[in-house]
């Protein structure tokens, strides 16, 4: 058979496929680019089913990859989203705690964000949190003004319309099967046909292990699919939430808590929470991949995470199977809030790597061998920072390709 060729193959049409694919023609606007998504659209997974948060950079870790292409990225996507008229709202969030013992955490956040250049943070008393968030109650809120919320569907496919007017092929509905390295390139084969390329670059978020390890079998991480599941405010109830309003999350987890954020086309929705999915594309509760449960379960690095963390999974799932108990953390926030107000909403499903120790990866994971490169781990807020992670994946590639 013979193989369709280009200079440079991208595998993943979510938001960082797109962006690095962006990043690379405006490096080198010769290249013979083509993006390949096994899916028949654009951004049908983690880049479509998010919550549409620009993140400030608030939570990571200074100094970590997280960190710096977050706060990067979120001036690119601004800049980006302003010049290609993509609609977007930096209005803001309110991180709350309800606990005495969540002060000196939420002091912490305030050092971090300090630390990685946030303006503007500032705390507030109860009085004040209720002057911005009037049905929200707390013992101390830190004002995140710089976070926003942008549409990241509409986002994609605004990157994908630069890349057809840059000449870059986009092809849906191919299925990437094997990625074989060579001296002067990379075979890769499709439930479509082959192509033949000199670099690489996967951009496979939920089944970013599994291509990975075509070319390092020894990979030491595994994708853990975390089910975010979300409820929406009927409209009677939308008034109650002005910004976004947060919790204080748990350090022990890389999940922010169940929270309220508005839309940008409209609406508020309140969630998600973080329940083991039995599948890696598994949106609904009855949803269940064999092999993918298989795989998540026998992993010696989930077991020793299930192991450590099994009374907060109790919870997550209890929250999951009972509307009541779904409310109740709402109302840690928002007492006002009550299960009439709520409508089932969407899911989405949150690519986790885990490492053999059990450690559930908190930073950005990007590999390479040769010419073919890996996103191994690129959860939130790897939207916000898809810029910021296009450009080091396209230097890296184009290191590579020359």
């Amino acid at each position: 058979m013979v193989a369709n060729t280009c200079d440079l193959l991208i595998i993943g049409g979510g938001i960082v496929g797109l962006a690095t694919a962006r990043s690379l023609l405006q490096s080198r606007p010769q290249t013979h680019l083509v993006v390949l998504e096994k899916e028949r659209s654009l951004a049908q997974h983690q880049t479509g089913r998010n919550s549409g948060v620009i993140h400030s950079g608030l939570y990571y870790r200074p100094g970590s990859l997280k960190a710096k292409t977050c706060r990067q990225g979120y001036d690119q996507l601004l800049a980006f989203c302003q010049t290609e008229g993509v609609a977007h709202d930096i209005c803001g969030k309110v991180v709350v705690a309800t606990r005495t013992e969540e002060l000196p955490r939420l002091e912490d956040l305030y050092n971090r964000g300090i630390a990685n250049g946030l303006e503007g943070l500032h705390f507030l008393s109860p009085e004040q949190i209720r002057e911005i968030e009037p049905h929200c109650v707390g013992l101390q809120g830190l004002r995140v003004p710089q976070t926003g919320i942008v549409d990241y569907r509409a986002v994609a496919e605004k990157y994908a319309e630069k890349l057809a007017i840059a000449g870059a092929e986009v092809v849906t509905g191919e299925r990437v099967e094997r990625i074989i390295p060579e001296l002067a390139g990379v075979t890769v084969e499709t439930n479509r046909g082959r192509w033949w390329a000199k670099t690489v670059v996967v951009c496979g978020g939920l089944q970013s292990d599994r291509l990975a390890r075509q070319t390092e079998p020894n990979l030491p991480l595994r994708i853990v699919p975390f089910r975010g599941e979300y409820y929406e405010l009927k409209p009677e109830a939308q008034g109650m939430i002005r910004h976004l309003i947060y919790p204080v999350p748990d350090p022990a987890f890389p999940f922010l808590g169940v929270h309220f954020t508005r839309m940008i086309g409209g609406g508020v929705e309140c969630g998600p929470n973080a329940v083991l999915a039995l599948g890696r594309e598994a949106y609904h509760k009855t949803d269940v991949n064999l092999l993918d449960a298989w795989e998540t379960l026998t992993w010696p690095g989930f077991q020793r995470v299930a192991l450590k963390y099994w009374r907060s999974g109790l919870g997550e799932m209890y929250r999951s199977l009972s509307k009541g108990a779904f409310v109740r953390a709402l109302q840690q926030l928002v007492p006002d809030i009550r299960a009439e107000h709520l409508s089932q909403g969407g899911a989405g499903i949150r690519a986790q790597a885990c490492d053999l120790h059990g450690q559930l990866l908190d930073d950005f994971d990007l590999r390479g061998r040769d010419r073919v490169l890996h996103v191994c781990n690129a959860p939130s807020p790897a939207a916000t920072a898809s810029l910021a992670i296009g450009q080091i994946l396209a230097e890296r590639a184009l290191e590579r390709l020359e």
